[in-house]
This record gives structure tokens, sequence and C-alpha cells, in this order.
């Protein structure tokens, strides 16, 4: 475990590797799980402002979806979360099938597109980095949790390009808790990589 402030970062985040490949996984995080994507509080605010611009992303079925339970609901198990398309695999009402059936997010669309400047919610942003607080809210637990068939693509090909899973999610983890924050856990990961190859050097 590696503690930076009040945040608990697993060691696996520094020590396994990840890169998305969605050419293989179709962007199936935003359709597998037990319900849609967990957001925060000041996400709920956002979501309404930026509908009508990220509207037309969306299918008609989304949209009918939205109408009808609203532009987010309440899980007991996770809290506010986005809706989900039960007639496509539970697909979250924000993904868009393109052409290749890869599941694109029409708020990262839109942000690409210059339309807005919020590219999506931020734990989608950090998947397969999973936060959740800790006791009384006194901390975070930072941890590396992958779907265990549908990231094997993008844990073989992290491994393959030698690429840490906090150096591929650098972006999210630097928008979650600050620039600061991901300075020392970098900071942290190549002295370790330096032990690692010191001892890999005495033993060779």
């Amino acid at each position: 475990m590696i503690v930076i402030d009040n945040i608990l970062v697993s060691d696996d985040v520094v020590e396994k590797q990840f890169v998305c490949d969605l050419s293989r996984c179709k962007g199936g995080c935003c359709e597998e799980g037990d319900a849609g994507a967990p957001l925060e509080d000041e996400e709920l605010e956002i979501i309404p402002l930026l509908y009508e611009k990220i509207r037309p992303y969306l299918t008609h079925a989304s949209i009918a979806e939205i109408e009808k339970k609203g532009k987010y609901v309440y899980s007991e198990e996770f809290g506010w979360v986005t809706p989900t398309l039960g007639n496509d695999k539970e697909i979250c009402v924000y993904g868009v099938r393109d052409e290749k059936g890869i599941i694109k997010c029409a708020f990262e669309q839109a942000y690409y597109d210059g339309v807005t400047q919020w590219k999506k919610p931020v734990s989608c942003h950090l998947f397969p980095i999973i936060t959740k607080k800790g006791a009384n809210g006194e901390y975070d637990r930072v941890n590396y949790v992958p779907r265990e068939k549908l990231c094997n693509p993008a844990c073989s090909l992290g491994k393959k390009l030698q690429v840490p899973v906090y150096e591929f999610l650098k972006e999210p983890l630097a928008r979650k808790y600050g620039v600061e924050f991901y300075n020392a856990l970098d900071k942290f990961a190549q002295l370790q990589e330096s032990k690692k190859r010191i001892t890999e050097n005495k033993i060779g």
C-alpha cells in the first residue's frame, strides 16, 4: 500500500501494466457491470447543464430512457449513477456504438469536437482504477480492478508496451487528486523501479 497524504494507493497501480485496447474490448466497460457509472456530487450539477449539448450524440432509445428515468438514478449499493438501457445489455445511456461496434461516450465525443470542456464522469475516466471513501470519509482507497475477461486484452497490451497502470491513467489521476499527487506517485514508482533494478543486477 502506498500512502500519499490521505490517499491509500494499491501497489498494483504502479506494479501492473495496462493500456486500453478498444479494438478488442469494444468499450465493454460502458455496459458490463451491476449499475451505471458512479457519479460525484459536482457531476450531478454538470450533467444537466451539458445535456442539451450532448443530446445530438445520443440514440433515440437513450433519449427516451433519460426522459423516463432522469439524467441519473440512485443505486442503494453505488449511490448516484448514470441510467442504463435494459434493452441493450444495460449499456450506459450516454454510450453509443459506432459502426465497428465500439461503444463511445457521448460526453467524450462532444469534448473532442470542442462542444464542451468536460470530458466524462471521472469514474469512467479512471477505469480500471476504482476509488472509494474510507471510514467516515477520512481517506480514499485507490484500487486497480480490471475485469477478468473484458480487460485481458488491455492487460496484455500494457505488458507488451511496458506501460504501468498509473502512467496510462495519468490524466484522470491528476484530474481526481491533483498534479502534486500524481508527481508524488510517479516519484515513488520510479524509486521502486530503481531499487528493483539494483537488486536484479546484484543477483545477476
